[in-house]
Protein backbone atom coordinates (compact mmCIF):
# COMPACT_ATOMS: atom_id res chain seq x y z
CA UNK A 1 0.00 0.00 0.00
CA UNK A 2 1.61 3.40 -0.84
CA UNK A 3 1.97 5.54 2.11
CA UNK A 4 1.39 9.61 1.67
CA UNK A 5 5.13 9.91 2.33
CA UNK A 6 5.81 7.55 -0.48
CA UNK A 7 3.17 9.23 -3.01
CA UNK A 8 5.18 12.65 -1.74
CA UNK A 9 8.81 11.20 -2.52
CA UNK A 10 7.36 9.53 -5.84
CA UNK A 11 6.01 13.23 -6.71
CA UNK A 12 9.46 14.65 -6.85
CA UNK A 13 11.33 12.00 -7.25
CA UNK A 14 14.70 12.74 -9.65
CA UNK A 15 18.05 11.51 -10.84
CA UNK A 16 19.84 14.49 -10.71
CA UNK A 17 20.36 15.24 -7.05
CA UNK A 18 19.50 13.17 -3.59
CA UNK A 19 18.80 14.81 -0.27
CA UNK A 20 18.52 13.13 3.05
CA UNK A 21 20.12 14.70 6.78
CA UNK A 22 23.76 14.70 6.27
CA UNK A 23 23.75 13.44 2.64
CA UNK A 24 23.53 15.35 -0.34
CA UNK A 25 24.04 13.40 -3.65
CA UNK A 26 24.45 15.17 -7.14
CA UNK A 27 23.35 12.54 -9.82
CA UNK A 28 24.47 9.78 -7.34
CA UNK A 29 28.22 10.78 -6.61
CA UNK A 30 28.48 12.59 -3.04
CA UNK A 31 29.13 15.86 -3.16
CA UNK A 32 31.93 16.18 -0.93
CA UNK A 33 34.27 14.25 -3.41
CA UNK A 34 32.92 16.98 -5.84
CA UNK A 35 34.51 19.85 -3.92
CA UNK A 36 37.61 20.59 -4.82
CA UNK A 37 38.02 17.44 -7.35
CA UNK A 38 36.25 18.86 -10.39
CA UNK A 39 35.61 22.42 -11.28
CA UNK A 40 31.81 24.44 -12.11
CA UNK A 41 32.38 23.05 -15.80
CA UNK A 42 32.12 19.44 -15.35
CA UNK A 43 29.37 19.94 -12.28
CA UNK A 44 26.96 21.49 -15.52
CA UNK A 45 28.12 18.35 -17.58
CA UNK A 46 27.31 16.01 -14.88
CA UNK A 47 23.79 17.57 -13.89
CA UNK A 48 22.90 17.60 -17.33
CA UNK A 49 24.11 14.64 -19.23
CA UNK A 50 24.60 12.16 -16.00
CA UNK A 51 28.12 11.79 -15.89
CA UNK A 52 31.69 13.51 -16.02
CA UNK A 53 33.34 14.91 -19.44
CA UNK A 54 36.69 13.87 -20.12
CA UNK A 55 38.97 16.82 -20.05
CA UNK A 56 38.88 17.76 -23.48
CA UNK A 57 35.09 17.82 -23.52
CA UNK A 58 35.46 20.07 -20.42
CA UNK A 59 38.11 22.33 -22.32
CA UNK A 60 35.77 22.61 -25.29
CA UNK A 61 32.59 23.18 -23.46
CA UNK A 62 34.05 25.98 -21.26
CA UNK A 63 35.60 27.72 -23.82
CA UNK A 64 32.07 28.40 -25.25
CA UNK A 65 30.42 29.33 -22.02
CA UNK A 66 33.75 32.11 -21.68
CA UNK A 67 33.00 33.22 -25.14
CA UNK A 68 29.40 33.94 -24.30
CA UNK A 69 29.22 36.34 -21.06
CA UNK A 70 29.01 39.74 -22.29
CA UNK A 71 28.90 41.63 -25.05
CA UNK A 72 28.92 45.25 -23.68
CA UNK A 73 25.98 47.59 -22.35
CA UNK A 74 23.88 47.91 -25.77
CA UNK A 75 23.21 44.17 -25.32
CA UNK A 76 19.45 44.60 -24.65
CA UNK A 77 19.78 42.17 -21.41
CA UNK A 78 22.71 43.45 -20.23
CA UNK A 79 21.26 46.85 -20.46
CA UNK A 80 18.01 46.01 -18.88
CA UNK A 81 19.90 44.26 -15.92
CA UNK A 82 21.42 47.68 -15.52
CA UNK A 83 18.56 49.71 -15.63
CA UNK A 84 17.02 46.74 -13.13
CA UNK A 85 20.02 47.23 -10.54
CA UNK A 86 18.87 51.22 -10.22
CA UNK A 87 15.23 50.05 -9.26
CA UNK A 88 15.66 48.86 -5.74
CA UNK A 89 15.84 45.79 -6.25
CA UNK A 90 18.69 43.12 -5.71
CA UNK A 91 21.09 41.40 -7.53
CA UNK A 92 19.32 38.35 -8.10
CA UNK A 93 16.13 40.50 -9.62
CA UNK A 94 18.68 42.44 -11.63
CA UNK A 95 20.05 39.01 -13.42
CA UNK A 96 16.56 37.67 -13.54
CA UNK A 97 15.26 40.63 -15.37
CA UNK A 98 18.19 39.95 -17.74
CA UNK A 99 17.62 36.42 -18.66
CA UNK A 100 13.64 36.98 -19.54
CA UNK A 101 14.96 39.51 -21.66
CA UNK A 102 16.84 35.71 -23.95
CA UNK A 103 14.06 34.86 -26.32
CA UNK A 104 13.84 33.76 -29.89
CA UNK A 105 15.50 37.26 -31.33
CA UNK A 106 18.19 38.30 -28.54
CA UNK A 107 19.16 34.80 -27.21
CA UNK A 108 18.29 32.32 -29.28
CA UNK A 109 19.82 31.95 -31.89
CA UNK A 110 22.60 29.27 -30.47
CA UNK A 111 19.27 26.94 -30.40
CA UNK A 112 17.84 27.65 -34.22
CA UNK A 113 21.57 27.29 -35.09
CA UNK A 114 21.75 24.10 -33.44
CA UNK A 115 18.24 22.82 -35.21
CA UNK A 116 19.90 24.23 -38.56
CA UNK A 117 22.63 22.33 -38.56
CA UNK A 118 21.14 19.01 -37.65
CA UNK A 119 18.88 19.78 -40.55
CA UNK A 120 21.84 20.06 -42.82
CA UNK A 121 23.36 17.01 -41.50
CA UNK A 122 20.53 14.99 -42.09
CA UNK A 123 19.73 16.32 -45.52
CA UNK A 124 23.83 15.49 -46.62
CA UNK A 125 22.62 12.06 -46.24
CA UNK A 126 20.39 12.08 -48.91
CA UNK A 127 21.59 15.13 -51.00
CA UNK A 128 25.32 13.59 -51.31
CA UNK A 129 27.45 16.87 -50.68
CA UNK A 130 27.81 19.17 -47.61
CA UNK A 131 27.80 22.14 -49.87
CA UNK A 132 23.96 20.86 -51.32
CA UNK A 133 22.69 20.00 -48.14
CA UNK A 134 23.77 23.53 -46.73
CA UNK A 135 22.06 25.42 -49.83
CA UNK A 136 18.65 23.63 -49.52
CA UNK A 137 18.35 23.58 -45.65
CA UNK A 138 19.43 27.82 -46.30
CA UNK A 139 17.07 28.39 -49.17
CA UNK A 140 13.72 26.73 -46.69
CA UNK A 141 15.20 28.66 -43.46
CA UNK A 142 15.19 32.11 -45.60
CA UNK A 143 11.90 31.29 -47.23
CA UNK A 144 10.66 32.17 -43.50
CA UNK A 145 13.47 35.00 -42.37
CA UNK A 146 16.11 36.86 -44.44
CA UNK A 147 18.19 36.18 -40.81
CA UNK A 148 20.16 32.68 -40.75
CA UNK A 149 20.48 32.20 -36.90
CA UNK A 150 24.62 31.64 -36.19
CA UNK A 151 25.35 34.02 -39.20
CA UNK A 152 26.68 37.84 -39.60
CA UNK A 153 26.42 40.17 -36.96
CA UNK A 154 25.09 43.83 -36.64
CA UNK A 155 27.59 44.94 -34.36
CA UNK A 156 31.16 43.05 -35.97
CA UNK A 157 32.12 42.76 -39.78
CA UNK A 158 33.86 39.30 -38.30
CA UNK A 159 32.75 38.04 -34.71
CA UNK A 160 36.17 37.77 -32.80
CA UNK A 161 35.26 34.73 -30.84
CA UNK A 162 34.39 32.62 -33.99
CA UNK A 163 37.91 32.28 -35.11
CA UNK A 164 39.40 30.96 -32.13
CA UNK A 165 36.11 28.28 -31.02
CA UNK A 166 36.37 27.10 -34.47
CA UNK A 167 40.03 26.22 -34.26
CA UNK A 168 39.80 24.29 -30.93
CA UNK A 169 36.64 22.24 -32.73
CA UNK A 170 39.42 21.83 -35.76
CA UNK A 171 41.77 19.99 -33.13
CA UNK A 172 39.33 18.26 -31.31
CA UNK A 173 37.97 16.60 -34.12
CA UNK A 174 41.95 15.84 -35.22
CA UNK A 175 42.33 14.35 -32.13
CA UNK A 176 39.52 12.08 -32.47
CA UNK A 177 37.50 14.39 -29.37
CA UNK A 178 34.13 14.68 -31.46
CA UNK A 179 33.21 13.97 -34.66
CA UNK A 180 32.94 16.56 -36.42
CA UNK A 181 29.61 16.55 -38.51
CA UNK A 182 28.35 19.76 -37.40
CA UNK A 183 31.16 21.83 -38.01
CA UNK A 184 31.15 20.46 -41.47
CA UNK A 185 27.74 21.68 -42.04
CA UNK A 186 28.59 24.74 -40.39
CA UNK A 187 31.61 25.50 -42.57
CA UNK A 188 29.58 24.82 -45.69
CA UNK A 189 26.70 27.05 -44.76
CA UNK A 190 29.34 29.69 -44.42
CA UNK A 191 31.08 29.42 -48.07
CA UNK A 192 27.80 29.12 -49.54
CA UNK A 193 27.09 32.40 -47.57
CA UNK A 194 30.12 33.61 -48.93
CA UNK A 195 29.75 32.47 -52.45
CA UNK A 196 26.14 33.88 -52.95
CA UNK A 197 27.35 37.31 -51.96
CA UNK A 198 30.21 37.74 -54.21
CA UNK A 199 31.14 41.50 -53.47
CA UNK A 200 28.62 41.75 -50.34
CA UNK A 201 29.67 42.52 -47.08
CA UNK A 202 30.13 38.96 -45.47
CA UNK A 203 28.21 37.23 -43.29
CA UNK A 204 30.29 34.97 -41.21
CA UNK A 205 29.74 32.77 -38.97
CA UNK A 206 28.93 34.59 -35.41
CA UNK A 207 29.10 33.41 -31.55
CA UNK A 208 25.85 32.29 -31.89
CA UNK A 209 27.04 29.99 -34.82
CA UNK A 210 30.59 29.01 -32.61
CA UNK A 211 29.16 27.70 -29.97
CA UNK A 212 26.33 26.09 -31.26
CA UNK A 213 29.29 24.19 -33.54
CA UNK A 214 30.67 23.36 -29.88
CA UNK A 215 27.14 22.11 -28.23
CA UNK A 216 26.04 19.89 -31.33
CA UNK A 217 29.60 18.17 -31.52
CA UNK A 218 29.02 17.56 -27.85
CA UNK A 219 26.08 15.99 -27.92
CA UNK A 220 24.13 18.80 -26.20
CA UNK A 221 20.39 18.75 -27.79
CA UNK A 222 19.49 22.25 -29.24
CA UNK A 223 17.51 23.99 -25.96
CA UNK A 224 20.18 23.61 -24.01
CA UNK A 225 22.69 25.50 -26.45
CA UNK A 226 19.50 28.39 -25.47
CA UNK A 227 20.16 26.83 -21.53
CA UNK A 228 24.00 26.51 -21.65
CA UNK A 229 24.24 30.28 -23.15
CA UNK A 230 21.96 31.69 -20.54
CA UNK A 231 24.27 30.51 -17.57
CA UNK A 232 26.89 32.09 -19.64
CA UNK A 233 25.51 35.32 -20.03
CA UNK A 234 24.10 35.12 -16.66
CA UNK A 235 28.11 35.89 -15.33
CA UNK A 236 27.90 38.78 -17.49
CA UNK A 237 24.71 40.14 -16.32
CA UNK A 238 25.73 39.89 -12.79
CA UNK A 239 29.06 41.94 -13.06
CA UNK A 240 27.15 44.69 -15.28
CA UNK A 241 24.29 44.93 -12.20
CA UNK A 242 26.99 44.70 -9.50
CA UNK A 243 28.90 47.76 -11.27
CA UNK A 244 25.59 49.63 -12.03
CA UNK A 245 24.49 49.32 -8.55
CA UNK A 246 27.66 51.00 -7.08
CA UNK A 247 27.06 54.38 -8.85
CA UNK A 248 24.84 55.87 -7.02
CA UNK A 249 22.00 56.40 -10.25
CA UNK A 250 18.23 55.60 -9.20
CA UNK A 251 15.62 54.86 -12.08
CA UNK A 252 18.37 54.76 -14.89
CA UNK A 253 16.08 54.79 -18.01
CA UNK A 254 17.57 53.99 -21.97
CA UNK A 255 18.54 57.49 -22.18
CA UNK A 256 20.03 60.20 -19.86
CA UNK A 257 17.75 62.83 -19.13
CA UNK A 258 19.35 65.40 -20.49
CA UNK A 259 18.92 64.48 -24.21
CA UNK A 260 14.91 63.15 -23.68
CA UNK A 261 12.82 64.86 -25.96
CA UNK A 262 10.95 68.01 -23.91
CA UNK A 263 7.74 66.44 -24.36
CA UNK A 264 9.08 63.53 -22.19
CA UNK A 265 10.89 65.17 -19.56
CA UNK A 266 7.93 67.77 -18.47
Amino acid sequence: MTTADDEAAQWWATAISHIEPGSIELRDRPVQELIGSVGLVDVIWLLLRGGLPSARETALLEAALVAGVDHGPQAPSIAAARMAATCGVGLNNAIATGVNMLGDSHGGAGQQCVEMLTEVCNRRQMAGSWDEAAREVMAEWQSHSPYLPGFGHRFHPVDPRRDPLIALVHQAVADGIVAGEYLSAALAVEEALRLRRTGARPVPMNIDGATAVIYAELGFPAPLARGLFVLSRSVGLLAHAWEESGQGRRNKGPIPRSVMPARLTT
